[in-house]
């Protein structure tokens, strides 16, 4: 039984589709986030660091200089096609001019066979579509869309800075240009609760959306997440009630979707709790327990009525 297909997962789809393993390259573009410089706002996400979701990238201005030193590493010996990954922060946030030369900055290796791109939904528009379609016929493009929570009153209390039907727009508009999308969810954000999830499951299972990132939530220092753990206002998830809730997300998505990640990786200098998040086989292997176990797969209990 322990052989049988639970989910689809990202390396399983990437063998797939370039027909051998295909790795990420993390790619700092030294972008911002309008959630931070003062458009929407000026202390982003309650949960992001001051270095934005790339914490463990190796900050380099010259991102030409980032893909080769990462071909020069011992990383680059594991696989013979790789993905590059902008990563922290908004990597849409700029000029369509701009933006080109950036993403071109990174596409220099003929081993390169696609580019992923992580954004926020209010920063896709019809210029940007356009740009990134630009490359489809040379590489596979995908962009990530921080979704986090379906409840407005929680993107709120968060600190999001955009309403859900702004999510909704960008999908579509990225779909209308034959452009891979992937949401990015977070189980145990603040008051929310299992009713809460199965609501952002279902949303996003309305969307064309073709992956997944399902990220539990941590502490880092120097965040307003982090001041409401000290003053007992929040308390992150253990493993086990962090399972039950990735179990759930996992049995009512829509079976289609590709589940890129099912735990955040916090940078250990940074990380405050849980400290079960250091521990990414807990979550791997506490899964697959559960899943077997209980003959469970993605989607047994989606529906789309």
């Amino acid at each position: 039984m322990e052989n049988v297909k639970r989910y689809n997962k990202l390396n399983e789809y990437l063998k797939n589709k370039f027909g051998e393993r295909t790795l990420k390259i993390c790619i700092d573009g030294g972008f911002t986030c309008p959630n931070r410089d003062g458009t929407v706002g000026n202390s982003g996400c309650i949960f992001c660091s001051e270095r934005g979701s790339g914490d463990h990238i190796c900050k380099q201005n010259d991102i030409s200089k980032q893909v080769k030193k990462y071909f020069l590493s011992y990383k680059s010996e594991r696989a013979n096609k790789f993905i590059v990954y902008f990563q922290n922060f908004t990597n849409t946030y700029d000029s369509v001019s701009n933006l080109k030369e950036k993403y071109d900055a990174a596409l220099i290796d003929n081993r390169i066979v696609g580019l992923e791109i992580a954004t926020r939904p209010d920063c896709i528009n019809e210029d940007i579509c356009k740009l990134l379609a630009s490359y489809t016929d040379k590489y596979y493009v995908c962009v990530e869309l921080g979704l986090q929570t379906s409840n407005e009153k929680t993107a709120k209390f968060i600190n999001r800075g955009y309403e859900n039907a702004v999510f909704t727009a960008a999908v579509q508009m990225l779909k209308l240009y034959g452009i891979d999308v992937v949401a990015h969810i977070m189980i145990g954000l603040p008051d929310e609760t299992m009713d809460d999830l199965a609501n952002t499951i279902d949303f996003v299972n309305k969307h064309s959306i073709d992956g997944i990132k399902i990220h539990n939530v941590y502490v880092v220092k120097n965040t307003v997440l982090a001041d409401l753990y000290y003053k007992g206002f929040y308390s992150p998830m253990g493993v086990d009630e962090y399972l039950e809730y990735l179990v759930y997300a996992i049995t009512h998505l829509r079976p289609d979707i590709v589940i890129h990640r099912i735990s955040g990786d916090a940078p250990k200098d940074l990380l405050i709790a849980p400290e079960w998040n250091v521990h990414k086989k807990w979550v791997l292997n506490g899964l697959d327990k559960f899943l077997n176990e209980k003959n469970l797969s993605q989607g047994i209990y989606y529906s789309n009525l």
